[in-house]
This record gives structure tokens, sequence and C-alpha cells, in this order.
């Protein structure tokens, strides 16, 4: 398989709007995908985001807008003249037919020469680590095997656009999480204009180049991954994304107190407000000694330690009645001197790890 026999294509997405009733499951999205740019439309069940994709496709019509790959419009395009490769969630393979049969179904459609077929097949095998399936029956493949058929039979006819709709969701965790490297891998090799749909954060995270989180058929924030984890646009974004305590705080002027207490912080305050402060548990440190210079410290009284293998959990309640949540390495002498439940604690987090989100759910 080449990556550069025919280029990546950018796509340009201006104005979507898709109405069923009085649903909005498009609600005027714009949207750019870079050339050869790998990006995962996240968000929850009834979000939008597989409706986005099957607009990119041509499945559906949305109600008006613009649709660009690459200078031409294509938003009154059939999905057959798209020139773009799709894996749905299901596979979609023909159970009738061998590997090699899946494979070759799209260029037979496209009346490539037989002699053309066969090696072009081989090749798109070989990308998706499958030489010498080609004769095997789809019934006698296992799960991720099956999905590297689906993935072949999108790039044999070398798609400029790739469009795949939660293509591990029916994998165990295991082996989804291996597949997330190698389709990551196999997007590097080939170059395309990766668009990916997915409701796994940790999976979108681990893939992409870029992020656009859905919701109520609106684009709530588009950012690289570590971005969108650090330095969430909302409160619905630092939820989706992680794991998130939130309190309450009040501004006043340049300041932003908690409980009363000034709190210390690195980033830009959102325009509004409305403000929480944003708690990730890894970033919360236990200080045994008491209060640490330079950090925001919270008086707490710990109320459960939950051991979890790798990590803990240390539950604790904060002077106000706020429950908050720290997660640490459960290395052995560290475990030895937790908490007991009942015992007091200061809690601490650093001001660059100090983020304040728009309490807006949406």
């Amino acid at each position: 398989m080449s990556s550069d026999t025919k280029g990546a294509l950018p796509i340009t997405i201006r104005n979507v709007t898709k109405t069923y009733g009085k649903v909005h499951a498009l609600d005027d999205v714009s949207l750019d995908v870079r050339s050869g740019e790998f990006l995962t439309l996240l968000g929850p069940s009834g979000s939008g985001k597989t409706t986005l994709l099957m607009v990119l496709a041509g499945f559906t019509r949305p109600d008006c807008g613009s649709l660009k790959f690459g200078d031409r419009e294509v938003i009154r395009l059939a999905p057959h003249l798209r020139d773009v490769g799709m894996t749905f969630q299901s596979y979609a393979l023909f159970p009738h037919m061998t590997v090699n049969g899946n494979v070759g179904y799209p260029l037979r459609l496209r009346k490539v020469p037989k002699d053309e077929i066969a090696k072009r097949v081989e090749a798109a095998l070989e990308t998706v680590q499958l030489g010498g399936f080609g004769e095997r029956r789809i019934d006698q493949l296992s799960g991720g095997q099956r999905q590297r058929v689906a993935v072949a039979r999108a790039i044999v006819f070398e798609p400029r656009i790739l469009l795949m709709d939660e293509p591990l969701s029916a994998l165990d965790k295991k082996l989804r999480d291996q597949m997330q490297i190698e389709l990551r891998h196999l997007h590097e090799k080939l170059g395309m204009t990766t668009v990916y749909v997915t409701h796994d954060q940790r999976e979108a995270l681990t893939m992409s180049d870029r992020i656009a989180v859905v919701n109520f058929g609106r684009i709530m924030q588009l950012a690289t991954p570590r971005d969108l984890y650090e330095r969430p646009a909302n409160r619905f974004v630092a939820d989706f994304i992680g794991e998130s305590t939130f309190l309450k705080v009040i501004r006043q002027g340049g300041k932003v107190l908690y409980a009363g207490k000034p709190l210390k912080f690195h980033a830009d305050l959102p325009d509004t407000d409305n403000l929480l402060l944003m708690i990730r548990p890894e970033r919360i440190v236990l200080s045994p000694e008491g209060a640490r210079r330079g950090a925001n410290n919270f008086d707490a009284t710990a109320t459960e330690v939950v051991y979890q293998g790798d990590s803990f959990l240390l539950h604790a309640r904060l002077a106000d009645g706020h429950q908050i949540v720290m997660r640490g390495a459960a290395r052995g002498d560290r475990m030895s001197s937790m908490p007991a439940v009942g015992d007091s604690i200061v809690l601490t987090i650093a001001p660059e790890d100090t983020v304040l989100v728009d309490g807006a759910e949406a």
C-alpha cells in the first residue's frame, strides 16, 4: 500500500444542520479537518457524532450547509462517488465471501482488472498483518481479525479519506487496547485523512491528533488530547474527559476564592462568573506534614481508602462537606502509611494544576 498514491484531502464543514422533527441532530456545525489528520468525534450516545460521520459518508443528507473534500463540494454527491473508505461498528463483512472476496469487493465495483485486484488485495492484507489469510472464510476469523479485514477493505482502493464508526467497540478490552495502537500506526503509515467516531474518551486520547467533543449536535471543544484534558472549555467537556471533582468558586475582581481563601492559578480565567474549580484525582497530593508552601491547600477528613492494584483512591470530605477524591500509585511503602478513616489530612494542588472552567454543562 502506498501512502502517497493520491494524497490526503482536508475536509471543510460549514453550517451543517440536520433535524428530525424538533430535535437538532446537528446544530449549525462547522469544522475543519486537516489533510492527513486523525480527528476523533467524541461524545455520548445521541450527541450527533455518528450523524456527522454519516453526513461525511453521504448516507445522511443534511438540511443545509456545505461539505468540501479538498476544493470539491460533495454535499449532494452520492456515497459511492465520494471516494471515501469506511469501516462500521458491525464490520459489515459478507459471510458468504472469503477474506479475499471481501477485501476485493470495492475494486470489483470499480471494474479494476482481476490481476490488479489480486495484487492490491494481497498488499492491503499485508498492511493489516493478515498476509496468508485470503482464502479463509469470515466465520473462521477472530474478532480482531475481522476488524482488520474491514480496515483492509476500506483502504484497498487507496481512498484519500477514511471514516471509522466505532470499529473497536465489539472487542474485549485487551484486544481493543492493542488495536488502538495498531490503527494509529496504520494511519501514520498510510497518511489518509481519518475521521473516527467513539464514545470512549480513553480511546480518543490514545489515538487522535485532535478531538472534537460533540453534544446536543454541537462542537463543545476542538483541541489536542492534552489541551482537551488539561484545559477543558466547560464543565461538560471536563466531566466527559477523565474523572473530575467540581467545586463552586467565587470571582472577586482578579481573584478567585474558595471557602473564603484566594486560589493560586496560572491559566487565564474563562470569561464567565459561573466558575468551577476542576480537580483531577491524580493532580492532588497528600501533604502529611501539613500545608505545602506555594500550593492550594485543603483541610479534609479521610473517609475511605480503596486499593485498586496499580493505584489507590483516597476519598475525603472537605470542611464545607464537599467530597473529593485523590488517586496515587499503590506502592507498598505508601499504602502502609495511608491515613485511617476519620483522620484529619491536608490535600494540596499546585497552581499549574489548578484549573478553572466555565460551569456551563453545554
